[in-house]
């Protein structure tokens, strides 16, 4: 890592812009998407902020243990009004901000990095900014940096780079990411395709009573880890588990996948990131490492959901 190099943390949440002028708040996702009638607190909380100043960073919500509850941001993404507001007061939303973009009417984004965050650091101490603002950590010590990479546990997905020097980019262009992942068991109950050629698979855990749950699929395999895999499936025997189950294609979709169930016997182990629902799914696709038939699926954790 070099020292011309920031890292700032990436949290489980939603990128957003926020700016205010003579009054007027914007809170706009990264595709442009006008947040703010959800989340009242943040239009409460801009009578903190400089006028003319407009911030890049993530919409978060905590938990009370602390954890980065990314499904109760979701859930307040369709609420309005006095929905919305009891929302706020139930799971209230903190704006983490990373990069400034504007500063009581002066551009900022042809500025160096390095100055940019100076700036900020220098608003939030000087406005003394509290809830719903939180200031991003930032460091350049590398031992800093491998010390947030232990803090999973809580929701953090990882760290991303940018260059002192570097202007401000829209998007995410000009940082470099690194994500927390791991590795993990989960029994095979279905494929995508077919049993001679899966293209992905459906994985579940056991729970407490016993019971196959789905915890996550995986990416699309590539054609040698397909005829692997093929070669210890075998198509299901009476009573499975997940008979009658739909499968949606992604975390949060509403579109189904057409599925063939198999006997629920093969171990596998796959690589994913920190990223969970309220039940201990994986919300993002899982990468195949590789086939475990020297396990059995009683020997595969059980699944529990993260803490609260």
């Amino acid at each position: 890592m070099s020292h011309e190099t920031p890292q700032s943390l990436e949290n489980d949440g939603f990128r957003a812009l926020v700016s205010v002028d003579a009054g007027r708040v914007v809170l706009r996702s990264r595709r442009g998407t006008e947040m703010l009638p959800a989340f009242p607190e943040i239009a409460a909380g801009a009578a903190q902020l400089p006028d003319a100043t407009a911030l890049d960073g993530e919409l978060v919500v905590w938990d009370t243990a602390g954890r980065l509850a990314f499904e109760q941001l979701q859930n307040r993404l369709q609420r309005r009004s006095a929905r919305a507001a009891r929302a706020a007061d139930e799971w209230p939303a903190h704006f983490v901000a990373f990069d400034l973009l504007r500063l009581s009417g002066t551009d900022t984004t042809g500025w160096p990095y390095r100055r940019r965050r100076a700036a900020l650091e220098s608003m939030f101490a000087a406005r003394r900014l509290s809830a719903s603002w939180v200031l991003c950590p930032s460091t350049t010590d590398p031992d800093t940096v491998r010390e947030w990479l232990t803090w999973a546990s809580v929701g953090m997905k990882g760290v991303l780079f940018k260059r002192l020097d570097s202007a401000y980019e829209p998007a995410v262009r000009g940082w470099r990411k690194y994500k927390v992942r791991e590795t993990a068991e989960a029994i095979v109950g279905a494929v995508t395709g077919t049993l001679a050629s899966p293209r992905t698979l459906l994985l579940g855990r056991f729970d407490d009573r016993g019971r196959l749950q789905y915890v996550g699929r995986t990416t699309t395999l590539a054609q040698t880890a397909s005829s692997t895999v093929a070669g210890l499936l075998a198509p299901p025997q009476d009573g499975h588990p997940w008979t009658g189950w739909s499968f949606s294609t992604g975390w949060g979709s509403r579109e189904t996948l057409d599925v063939t169930l198999v006997e629920p016997e093969l171990v596998v182990e796959v690589g994913v990131d920190v990223a969970r629902d309220a039940f201990g799914r994986w919300r993002h696709p899982a990468r195949l490492h590789r086939a475990r038939p020297d396990l059995s699926p009683t020997d595969v954790p059980r699944l529990t959901s993260p803490p609260h």
